[in-house]
């Protein structure tokens, strides 16, 4: 199962009791804002979440995601997270 942006829009509205709008102007401008920081080479660490980043290799580049100590804690990967989940 999966959820789409649409959806994702419509869960975070209720949770913030904002608008869809409202919210979806937000995931947009995040969306195109990690966008561009990958393109220049910057990696992108949300909280919690986990880290982007992008490595060059050879004539390409390899898009990477290192998850947190908190996401890996939710799934049973070895962490060393002790928080709430």
């Amino acid at each position: 199962m999966s959820i789409d942006k649409k959806e994702l829009v419509r869960r975070v509205s209720q949770r913030v009791v904002k608008g869809t709008g409202t919210v979806e102007e937000i995931v947009d401008a995040t969306l195109e804002e990690i966008y561009s920081s990958l393109k220049q080479g910057e990696s992108v660490s949300l909280r919690n979440f986990g880290t982007f980043y992008v490595r060059r290799e050879r004539e390409s580049c390899v898009f990477k995601f290192n998850p947190s100590q908190r996401l890996r804690s939710l799934f049973g990967w070895s962490s060393t997270h002790k928080g709430e989940l």
